[in-house]
């Protein structure tokens, strides 16, 4: 499957800004009709997250999830639902029982030291119910027994893409040879110790660590998350009127510098010289309609000075009389009334 084909790109921590339930929920159902395929590389994060995930890849139904690189915990829930999932032959696949960070520094009375084991009793039962549901999910896809999911879920080992594909939790193991392989690097070691994640070979290791070495690669872990972003080299950013230029959905950010093709340029340099010969039209534009605009206030003053003149100009004198005619009028009338007697009187 070629890298350029993917539909959507999960990376990173899962309920993470590139690995987020309602951008999956986007995708998909601009590609409602279609298959979707979808490139997971993560080393897990919320499990709330993936079983969202999975449920919609499900709904969906024809979706098909390929694994690169190490993959773990919430990121191997994920894909649950898909309908085919492939893995490179170099990437890593981890199942484990879920976790949940605990600490806590105090001094406790007996009242409080119980109280606290209450607690903790709550949240054990907690994550067994969430364990057993998870093995019961894995265990439908594998098409194994609950319990052997449940073993190798306690066991917490690294699997091989052979032997994710022995277990049945892959349907194909493919061989991309451009593909940067896995590395066990100090940042993913810690990064691992941070999230409770246990590291390759861990399942029948000898335990040489103490308790108190333990605790310490843990908190270390706590207090360098930022060791997290020297993990992910790439990101997908999603840069909104760049991406409607190039009618794409994100683009690839490496160290900081996002990579673009001369064709993807060209595009950008069409739009923009298309975009300045708009804007040109409009200033032109623009400008008439303030050349009219100065001329109607221009005539608008004129009209104004000749209103102001014409107020101050004195009314013209005349000599000549009128008279009323008032008598005259009244004369008119008699006579036309003692007509109309005369022709009543006349009437036979």
């Amino acid at each position: 499957m070629a890298k350029s084909n993917y539909h959507l790109r999960l990376k990173g921590y899962v309920g993470g800004w590139n690995f987020d339930a309602d951008y999956v929920d986007y995708v998909l159902n601009k590609h409602k009709d279609e298959r979707v395929d979808v490139l997971i590389n993560s080393l897990g994060g919320e499990v709330s997250t993936a079983l969202s995930v999975s449920a919609a890849f499900r709904r969906h139904g024809d979706v098909h999830v390929h694994y690169e690189s190490m993959n773990a915990s919430a990121a191997t829930i994920a894909s649950l639902g898909a309908k085919r999932v492939t893995m490179d032959t170099d990437a890593m696949y981890l199942v484990h029982k879920c976790s949940q960070l605990v600490f806590r520094w105090d001094m406790l009375n007996a009242d409080q030291l119980q109280q606290l084991i209450d607690e903790c009793e709550k949240t054990k039962n907690d994550l067994d119910k969430i364990d057993l549901n998870i093995a019961a999910a894995y265990a439908a896809r594998c098409k194994r027994d609950k319990a052997e999911l449940l073993e190798l879920m306690k066991c917490g080992g690294w699997l091989t893409a052979a032997e994710a594909l022995e277990w049945g939790f892959v349907d194909e193991v493919t061989e991309l040879p451009d593909d940067e392989k896995p590395r066990m690097t100090e940042e993913v070691k810690n990064y691992l110790a941070g999230e409770g994640i246990p590291l390759p070979n861990v399942c029948g290791a000898d335990d040489e660590q103490s308790m108190f070495q333990r605790f310490m690669t843990a908190l270390s872990g706590m207090f360098h998350r930022e060791t997290t972003n020297q993990i992910i080299d790439k990101m997908e950013k999603t840069y909104v009127n760049v991406c409607r230029i190039l009618q794409c959905e994100h683009l690839e950010s490496e160290d900081g510098r996002i990579v673009v093709s001369e064709e993807q340029v060209q595009v950008i340099e069409d739009q923009l010289a298309n975009d300045g010969e708009q804007l040109a039209t409009l200033q032109s534009t623009l400008a008439d309609r303030d050349q009219e605009l100065a001329d109607l206030r221009s005539q608008l003053q004129s009209k104004e000075q000749e209103i102001a003149e014409l107020q101050r100009k004195p009314a013209d004198e005349t000599g000549q009389v009128v008279e009323s005619g008032i008598e005259n009028l009244a004369e008119a009338y008699a006579k036309k009334v003692a007509e109309a007697q005369n022709m009543f009187n006349a009437i036979p």
